[in-house]
């Protein structure tokens, strides 16, 4: 079994709330939602991701529901073992799925964690990409054990 990314001591921050949005642990039940907010975005996020993050494409225009459900369930046990954690991004009711953020050990950088996270096409003139890396930064910071944090393939100006 691979080791824990974080602590064992450390209490895994559940959610990250925003006016806009908040987030939480992706899970299987998210698949419906969240596999419109991908379905929706392919080309954008084929800018966004690059293929060496998910080793290939993602996603794959032709994913299917069930596709994208081994996806979330994939994350949800990295999640329960702690070896990687992914957020989905929600509108503060609950209704969208506006995104992602994925916090896994590096593989890029020396940094102690890689970050990586999207906002859907639908988004991008809400300015939300922009809002969204901004709190994640700060939530880093703040919330997490790590004394270096890398953004790979995303300008950080």
């Amino acid at each position: 079994m691979t080791s824990s990314f974080v602590p064992d001591s450390f209490a895994l921050p559940l959610r990250l709330e925003h006016p806009q949005f908040h987030l939480r642990p992706l899970c299987i039940r998210d698949v419906v939602k969240d596999y419109d907010a991908v379905m929706s975005s392919v080309e954008h996020l084929h800018t966004q991701i690059p293929p060496e993050v998910f080793h290939g494409v993602w996603p794959d225009p032709a994913m299917t529901i069930e596709d994208d459900l081994a996806d979330l369930g994939w994350h949800q046990v990295e999640f329960k073992n702690r070896t990687s954690f992914t957020y989905t991004v929600m509108k503060p009711d609950e209704s969208q799925c506006l995104g992602c953020v994925y916090i896994f050990p590096p593989r890029f950088t020396d940094a102690e964690a890689e970050v990586f996270l999207w906002v859907r096409k639908s988004e991008l003139e809400t300015e939300l990409d922009s809002i969204l890396f901004s709190a994640v930064q700060n939530w880093l910071k703040t919330a997490w054990p790590f004394a270096s944090v890398s953004y790979p393939f995303r300008a950080t100006n």
